[in-house]
């Protein structure tokens, strides 16, 4: 693990694959903490974009991440639940949010394929709806944090969301 900065502010990454509960995780911690939660569907749906305009999605995390630096300087909390699959996106936020002299926390939530299916087709959001299909070429693509990357957070945690009937696991890693 590195160092833990000197300042109050802390950085929050919240990543998984759709349906994973991202968004549930991060709006308990940002009642919880207080915080501030940055989450591109939402700014998506409040201004009419379509979800899977990955162009506008990425304008929009940028400009969610600009405004996330401020606040980390100034010593805020921020949570970020952009899904961030790839090693190299929760590398860059955590490096950046260290320069800011923030703690940085990795929750990583997990599901299979089939909880997360089932968890989209109830939620009804996405037009047109996520496939099986793209489900799994994305849980072919996504990097799940290796214990070596947890390691270099402040605080990780990992989330199982059960298969049906079977209680959820939470556990720091």
């Amino acid at each position: 693990m590195e160092s833990p900065p000197d300042s109050g502010g802390r950085l929050i990454i919240v990543c998984g694959l759709p349906g994973s509960g991202k968004t549930t995780h991060a709006k308990h911690l940002e009642a919880k903490l207080p915080a501030v939660r940055f989450c591109p569907d939402e700014w998506m749906d409040a201004l009419s974009l379509d979800l899977w305009d990955e162009a506008r999605r990425q304008r929009i995390e940028n400009l969610q991440w600009e405004f996330a630096q401020q606040l980390l300087a100034h010593r805020e909390t921020v949570i970020i639940e952009w899904g961030t699959w790839g090693r190299s996106e929760r590398d860059a936020l955590r490096l950046r949010a260290r320069e800011l002299g923030a703690a940085v926390e990795l929750h990583y939530i997990s599901a299979s394929v089939d909880v997360l299916l089932d968890r989209i087709q109830r939620r009804c959001l996405e037009n047109p709806p996520i496939s099986r299909e793209q489900l799994l070429d994305w849980a072919d693509v996504f990097q799940a944090p290796s214990p070596d990357e947890t390691a270099l957070f402040d605080h990780a945690v990992m989330v199982e969301i059960p298969t049906m009937g079977n209680p959820s696991k939470v556990r720091p890693t």
